[in-house]
């Protein structure tokens, strides 16, 4: 029988999945002649502006926030807005959209081994199918990818390893961040945190690199309004998954968002016909790896 709050937890996750997927395709377009540094700073700098003031304006001075609910947020945004999405979307920029999509939606089967070492889940059979699954659709991806023009040389193999670790980064992120939200932070509050730590890592690690693009550079960059339209769309999938993992079940919220990979497919063969080529082996791939992905979710 349906609930309300499993109807809420569909239609955000929808929503989700929809901004996730349009990200990854703007992203695309923008480091087509960018830089993965450039557009990680406008969409870090964009989350801050968006969640911050909302959650000082909405909540303050109850912020809601407890020990645990720090750490853990701290924790998500260490995992997922900096490791994570440093490695997502060098990917992006490395080997394209359609590419690391699929990949990255691997992300339950690190979360699901990673339950079973340290906490000590079982491993059903559904699970194991839904694992087995998901190896063979990346493994059929990264066959086709390196087999692709300008992808045969040895460094550009090494790239395939950029989503999968972003995939293993992601993977772990909800996990804390589902326990931030079970202490009864809000979600405005939760992605400040989040968000604000990340930004934070990463700003100082390309800064310690001298890498940090500085305020002049992004000003006169051409791409940064793509940019900035990721940072949009980036923040609408942030909140939209957040609040559907509040308001209903995990296992009704994360299949829905898996659907992102075959979103990123359709929309890469309209909008971007020339920077990605969508082949039969990456949409049965992706089909491959959302199967999966559905199976370890769903008996999780």
């Amino acid at each position: 029988m349906l609930t309300s709050s499993t109807v809420l937890g569909v239609a955000f996750a929808l929503l989700a999945a929809m901004s996730l997927a349009s990200m990854t395709v703007i992203l695309r377009k923008g480091t087509d002649q960018g830089t993965a540094n450039s557009a990680l700073v406008v969409v870090l700098v964009g989350n801050i502006v968006v969640f911050v003031p909302a959650a000082f304006l909405l909540y303050y001075p109850d912020l809601q926030i407890t020990s645990l609910s720090f750490l853990t947020f701290v924790a998500a945004g260490l995992f997922g807005t900096m490791l994570g999405r440093a490695f997502y979307y060098t990917s992006i920029e490395r080997i394209g959209a359609n590419r690391s999509d699929p990949i990255r939606a691997s992300q339950p089967l690190y979360a699901t081994v990673i339950a079973v070492i340290v906490l000590g889940e079982v491993l059903t059979l559904p699970h194991f199918i839904g694992i087995l699954l998901m190896i063979g659709g990346v493994a059929m991806i990264v066959l086709e990818t390196s087999g692709s023009a300008g992808v045969n040389s040895l460094e550009s193999r090494i790239e395939l390893a950029l989503p999968i670790i972003a995939a293993i980064f992601f993977g772990i992120e909800p996990v804390f961040a589902r326990i931030g939200l079970q202490e009864g932070t809000p979600v405005f509050v939760g992605l400040a945190i989040k968000t604000l730590v990340g930004t934070i890592g990463f700003l100082s690690y390309l800064a310690y690199r001298r890498q940090l693009p500085g305020p002049s550079n992004l000003l006169g960059d051409p791409n940064t309004p793509w940019y900035i339209g990721a940072a949009a769309a980036n923040s609408l999938f942030l909140l939209a998954y957040y609040t559907a993992l509040e308001v209903s079940r995990v296992v009704v919220v994360v299949p829905i968002v898996q659907m992102t990979p075959m979103i990123v497919i359709l929309l890469s063969f309209i909008f971007l016909p020339r920077l990605e080529i969508v082949t039969a082996r990456l949409i049965t791939g992706a089909g491959v790896i959302i199967s999966g992905a559905v199976l370890i979710t769903v008996y999780g």
